[in-house]
């Protein structure tokens, strides 16, 4: 049996090092590389659900103050191996008012003209393509009860007697080929009549696929309507690649069994990256 005595006393100092190197390079590939993401709100649906845990990349944009983890950085202009973004991806912005991290898709690019006409959206003066679909019916868990002040009259019950959320979906296609699902709930929405808004140099303008339950660049970035404004490049922190997985809010930390049984199918490794649906498009 070893005296304890005879150890060598613990070097304090080395032992801090150590994790302090630990520290800087979980921080240096949170920053640089890739960070988990989880989804709080619907504003994406039906694309991204609450709660969707994703994977986002920090390179593919370069980087600025908004890229570091926790929000380290005071804001700052500019960017390194500045990359845009194309429209349809989906970004993690930093708002400016509060620095919460938001995800929505780019529609607007420096330049762009973006108007919203009676639910259409316009990108220099030309509709985007729509193409109207079956209604999405969406599950009813505790992470979305499809409350009814939200999404009134969506609750329909089945002759099973399950009861499910359905929801209005409209197909977009941007100019560049790019197509993605939207929700569409109100006609009359005071947001579905917007700009035009010409999007200044170095800034993007951004949207939610659910597009009557989303404050992003149709709202100002101030305390009553917290949404984005048109956004500086810089408050672009990331692109979002796929998800990991989703838990529909049912799991409880003291019954390990409800770590899996609250897991959705089908979301684990869902592509988030924005594809052409005609490639010959991408070109545009």
């Amino acid at each position: 049996m070893t005296d304890r005595s005879d150890k060598e006393p613990l070097n304090w100092w080395r032992e801090l090092r150590s994790i302090l190197m630990i520290v800087l390079v979980v921080l240096g590939i949170h920053s640089c590389v890739a960070k988990p993401f989880y989804i709080p709100s619907g504003s994406m649906m039906p694309n991204l659900l609450i709660g969707d845990r994703l994977v986002v990349t920090k390179y593919p944009y370069g980087y600025s103050y908004a890229s570091a983890s926790f929000h380290l950085l005071p804001p700052f202009e500019g960017r390194i191996f500045s990359h845009l973004p194309e429209r349809g991806d989906i970004v993690v912005v930093e708002r400016g008012s509060d620095r919460a991290d938001l995800i929505k898709r780019v529609v607007g690019l420096p330049g762009d003209t973006i108007e919203m006409r009676s639910s259409v959206l316009h990108i220099n003066g030309r509709p985007v393509k729509r193409e109207q679909q079956p209604n999405a019916r969406l599950a009813i868990d505790e992470n979305f009860p499809c409350r009814d002040d939200y999404y009134p009259g969506a609750r329909i019950t089945h002759g099973d007697g399950s009861v499910s959320c359905e929801l209005p979906i409209v197909r977009e296609t941007l100019p560049n080929g790019v197509s993605f699902d939207t929700i569409d709930l109100e006609p009359d929405n005071p947001a579905d009549n917007f700009g035009p808004v010409k999007v200044p140099a170095d800034h993007l303008f951004l949207m939610g696929d659910n597009r009557d339950r989303s404050a992003d660049s149709r709202f100002n970035d101030d305390a009553f309507d917290k949404g984005l404004g048109v956004v500086p490049f810089e408050a672009i922190s990331g692109r979002a690649e796929f998800v990991t997985f989703s838990l529909d809010g049912g799991s409880r930390w003291s019954n390990p069994a409800s770590w899996f049984s609250a897991m959705r199918d089908g979301r684990a490794g869902l592509s988030l990256r924005a594809k052409p649906a005609n490639p010959a498009k991408a070109k545009e």
